[in-house]
């Protein structure tokens, strides 16, 4: 896991739910944090901005969506995942 993907991501979450990086753990789901629906659209789009990237999510269907968001381990995977596929292309 590269620790400037996973630190990037976890600011971008810690500053959509108004806590500190510290207190974002890995397995912590959005709701866990307190991120609504919103929050995770703004999160999404902060994450595209900060790594140059399209994420495959629907914010009307989440869970026909190719981008997991179960946990913030998932979103940073994914996000990894993402940012790969941009490198590699």
């Amino acid at each position: 896991m590269s620790a400037d993907v996973k630190d990037k991501v976890i600011a971008i979450i810690a500053e959509q739910a108004v806590l500190e990086p510290a207190d974002v753990k890995m397995d912590s789901t959005l709701e866990d944090l307190g991120i609504d629906s919103l929050g995770l659209v703004e999160s999404i789009f902060a994450i595209e901005e900060a790594f140059d990237i399209s994420v495959p999510f629907n914010a009307n269907e989440p869970e026909q969506s190719d981008f997991d968001i179960s946990s913030v381990a998932a979103i940073i995977s994914a996000v990894e995942g993402l940012v790969a596929e941009q490198t590699a292309s």
